[in-house]
């Protein structure tokens, strides 16, 4: 909508954005696969999710209400962000809340608010013994209300990870009204979920979209195009192997990318 809508009360429209990054790694030894999985489990610990959330949050022009976090054993960690479109003052705000909710004092009044928009991210290490590939998944969702949008922290989500497929969905629900009553269930313009990435990210991806616009539905799937084996070795020098094994190990890599890209095995 090229000019801003003058609505009615407030914006009732909820903005989510869900995907899904994949890193793979080779890992021949079950020392290395170990070592790969405590690299990952330290690498994205629960402290450096929460900042790259908390980042998310000031990118797209929220504020943080409260913050949850847990590192896993034996591994993976889970951060999950309650936030909202409009900063509350600090006089009305009790620190000691838990489970998301916001106690807000002022005078005598006590005020229990709790809001749906969130951020959350899940991680997911794996290997098995009998495969030299590895991976690790982290699972991201940004549920905005009100006029804020979780598209615009897009790029900066993509390259906080190593990303070799990603998934994303992003989806609007609900409506809001204008001053004369008119519904509106989706106040922006959007073809893709490509729109709001850079042309130069999308120019390392083969990209694939999917989408419903009667239900206001995008998805996207990308696959990294140009695989270098020095960045999926793990603990391992390319000049260590031989050059027929490097090719075999790469068409691992790639089997493995385009199983986890399609959703369907290899045979």
């Amino acid at each position: 909508m090229k000019d801003k809508i003058q609505l009615y009360g407030f914006n009732n429209l909820t903005k989510t954005l869900s995907f899904n990054i994949y890193d793979v790694c080779y890992a021949k030894s079950e020392r290395e696969q170990k070592g790969y999985i405590e690299y990952i489990d330290e690498q994205y610990n629960s402290e450096r999710l929460t900042n790259i959330l908390k980042e998310v949050t000031e990118i797209i022009g929220a504020h943080i209400l409260n913050i949850s976090k847990q590192d896993y054993e034996p591994q993976g960690a889970s951060v999950a962000i309650l936030i909202t479109e409009e900063a509350l003052p600090p006089e009305l705000i009790d620190e000691s809340c838990n489970r998301g909710e916001i106690m807000c004092r002022y005078r005598d009044t006590t005020l229990g608010h709790l809001d749906k928009s969130h951020v959350t991210v899940h991680t997911y290490p794996e290997y098995h013994p009998d495969n030299a590939i590895s991976t690790f998944r982290v699972d991201i969702d940004v549920s905005t209300c009100g006029t804020i949008s979780p598209l615009n922290a897009l790029n900066y989500l993509i390259s906080s990870f190593d990303s070799d497929i990603i998934t994303i969905d992003y989806r609007v629900r609900g409506f809001t009204r204008d001053v004369d009553g008119r519904k509106y269930f989706i106040d922006h313009d959007i073809t893709s979920i490509q729109d709001y990435i850079d042309e130069e990210t999308l120019a390392k991806y083969d990209t694939m979209d999917v989408n419903v616009y009667q239900s206001n539905i995008f998805h996207t799937k990308m696959l990294i195009k140009d695989i270098n084996l020095n960045n999926y070795l793990f603990n391992k020098d390319i000049y260590e192997i031989p050059p027929k094994e490097r090719l075999e190990i790469i068409n691992l890599l790639r089997r493995e990318m385009i199983e986890i890209y399609s959703g369907m095995n290899i045979y």
